[in-house]
């Protein structure tokens, strides 16, 4: 659903529920016999024809069919991908397909671009407020596919993690998905580092944080809270990021000193 700082839906939504509502209309076809055809509830067609809901690509894809919109309806799915992500987090994430290279530091979850698919969905099944079941495996799809960027990049993207060991200790936390953390680490443009409790010191306290490059060189600085976000491109932000950053990075382990030591909470598991 639209964020609390939005005041109506995302115009992707509206326009192509909108154009959903039309075709079908022209088309003969009843509210009823889409959702039926769909697998959804005629009200929560009637919830993405309105613009409310977020239209999925099987919905879209079952009225393009049904409609024979000869995949106009279909071409939708293209502008509702960035719709996936939360509103506040849309700009960042624009970005990051722009990005040579993205360094972070997380402390409380592992990083979205590391987790096992069942991880993640664990978090975003619990969301607060809660999602509803489409919109929930929409988030776990688009997390997945961000993961691209890991391996599918050509020139391959620099990568560097930073993660607080409250992060691996969480509870949802399991042996799989440290070992993923040990695959992800093995590659060449991957570089993870944990921070150990005894290590930390009070800026790597204050939160998470995200460095970007993007291929013309610009460079943001994104942090990313529970009630609020904020993508800056001020150099000056950009800069104390930076440090920051820069300051919890040499406290952390170094890469082989980290992989030992989740390999040490992989054999306590």
């Amino acid at each position: 659903m639209p964020g609390p700082n939005n005041s109506q839906p995302p115009v992707a939504w509206r326009y192509s529920g909108n154009q959903m509502k039309r075709w079908r209309t022209k088309a003969n076809i009843s509210r009823e016999q889409l959702a039926e055809a769909a697998n959804y509830s005629p009200d929560t067609i009637k919830s993405m024809e309105q613009g409310v809901r977020m239209p999925t690509p099987r919905v879209l894809d079952v009225a393009d069919e049904l409609c024979r919109a000869e995949g106009l309806l279909s071409a939708a799915k293209d502008y509702l991908l960035r719709e996936r992500f939360p509103a506040r987090a849309q700009d960042f994430m624009e970005r990051e397909k722009e990005a040579i290279s993205r360094w972070s530091y997380e402390v409380t979850y592992v990083p979205g671009l590391l987790q096992t698919e069942s991880y993640a969905r664990a978090l975003i099944e619990n969301h607060v407020p809660p999602l509803d079941d489409a919109m929930a495996e929409e988030r776990v799809v688009a997390r997945m596919a961000r993961q691209a960027i890991l391996t599918e990049r050509k020139p391959p993207v620099g990568l560097s993690f930073v993660v607080y060991e409250a992060a691996l200790r969480n509870p949802q936390v399991d042996a799989d998905q440290l070992r993923h953390l040990l695959d992800r680490s093995r590659l060449r443009n991957v570089a993870l580092q944990v921070l150990p409790f005894e290590r930390a010191i009070p800026v790597a306290l204050m939160g998470p944080m995200v460095l970007l490059e993007t291929r013309d060189h610009e460079r943001f600085a994104f942090a990313e809270g529970p009630l609020m976000s904020e993508l800056s491109a001020d150099p000056r932000v950009v800069s104390l990021a930076t440090e920051r950053l820069s300051m919890i990075r040499a406290q952390a382990l170094s890469p082989a000193e980290s992989a030992r030591f989740i390999e040490g909470m992989v054999d306590r598991q």
